[in-house]
């Protein structure tokens, strides 16, 4: 093999370096360029050497901060984090930093070795895996399931600071655009046609890019019968084509039971499937996880809503998950006039009222739903 993987070490224990160096003896494809023992030390050669891996140890001061730092300027480096902490807190905040592994010492050479194969033998590309991919869906229009896409994407993005996607599927009526007040140059009909001519340069650009933030939009088609000629394999290439560029997908699928919708929630890592609540939507949700279930869908990958809840409901949350036998993962707050404020200025709620008890409860789903996907990632290891 000619193309070998640079691995960079940092960790202030000399002896744990010469351990892991060991280890890589043994690797075909991969081979040490550099070795620091202070994580400031490792930044300019991390940036500048290409098919590089950084180990960095988490023990060290400023390691999540150099691991943000090189994550954000050089998203070609794949970064380990080491750290002989095990919690579920320590490695979210190691992954939200950027690292896209995590070990924990002592470090085993069966389990460095296969990781360090696995990316010699992938050529290093292991962006496609790390993006995850959220999709809104309901039966029935009408209950808020674009806002919950829109405003969801935008907490994620000013969060996580990740590149976010996020995918107008509703291709005959979409209002993501609307919502966030955006004017596309190009919509998701000239991008699908185009896919295979552009560069991911030139498809991020296709993109509408929301104010200065790391939100970009998909928007629908802006003549409707360009949706038409949309292809649900173009779809399937889109979503596998922008998984490549971003860390989070974020897809508002139409209402309408098709190949194009069905192939979105297929690719789908999360599937929040929105209701409010009353006897129609409750009739609805039972549709909805009847048709999951001929899908193949887990019950694990439904993510129940509830948009509009209010305290005094006659129909209880109890009641609606003993019917639909499934879990309510969130409920949002009946909140009509920041929303409507919201949707009239085309902006998320939290650059409407960030104090309200909707914008923050955005804030905290958010929260809750990058802490799953990456507790999860970990788990199916």
């Amino acid at each position: 093999m000619d193309k070998k993987l640079n691995v960079i070490i940092t960790d202030s224990d000399a002896t744990m370096r010469n351990i892991l160096k060991n280890y890589l003896k043994n690797i075909d494809g991969a081979e040490l360029c550099a070795e620091f023992d202070s994580p400031q030390d490792c930044i300019d050669k991390a940036k500048n050497t290409p098919d590089c891996v950084l180990i960095i140890d988490l023990a060290a001061e400023n390691a999540l901060q150099t691991i943000s730092l090189i994550h954000q300027s050089a998203r070609q480096v794949r970064i380990i984090a080491l750290s002989d902490l095990t919690t579920t807190s320590s490695i979210i905040r190691a992954l939200r930093a950027g690292a896209i592994e995590y070990l924990t010492k002592p470090v085993t050479e069966t389990a460095f070795c296969a990781l360090i194969r696995g990316f010699v033998e992938n050529d290093g590309d292991v962006s496609t895996n790390s993006c995850k991919v959220i999709s809104t869906f309901s039966n029935k229009g009408g209950i808020g399931k674009t806002s919950i896409a829109v405003n969801t994407a935008v907490e994620i993005a000013d969060m996580t600071k990740e590149k976010v996607a996020l995918i107008d599927l509703n291709l005959q009526l979409g209002d993501v655009s609307t919502f966030l007040d955006l004017n596309p140059g190009f919509d998701i009909a000239y991008i699908a046609k185009n896919l295979d001519n552009m560069d991911d340069s030139e498809l991020i650009q296709s993109l509408s890019q929301y104010k200065n933030s790391t939100l970009y939009v998909v928007a629908d088609p802006i003549n409707i019968e360009k949706s038409k000629e949309i292809t649900s394999e173009q779809i399937d290439a889109l979503i596998k084509r922008l998984k490549k560029i971003f860390s989070y997908i974020i897809i508002d699928v139409s209402t309408s039971i098709d190949a194009k919708s069905i192939k979105a929630l297929d690719i789908s890592d999360v599937i929040l499937l929105v209701a409010v609540v009353n006897l129609p939507a409750v009739r609805n949700l039972q549709r909805c996880m009847n048709m999951f279930e001929k899908l193949g869908y887990s019950r694990e990958k439904i993510k129940l809503v509830l948009n509009r809840y209010m305290e005094n409901e006659e129909i209880k949350t109890s009641d609606i998950e003993d019917v639909v036998k499934q879990k309510v993962y969130w409920k949002i707050p009946n909140n009509y006039l920041t929303m409507m404020s919201a949707v009239n200025k085309g902006a998320p709620v939290s650059r409407i009222n960030p104090d309200s008890n909707i914008a923050i409860n955005y804030k905290e789903f958010a929260s809750k739903l990058c802490d799953y996907l990456i507790t999860s990632r970990l788990q199916n290891k």
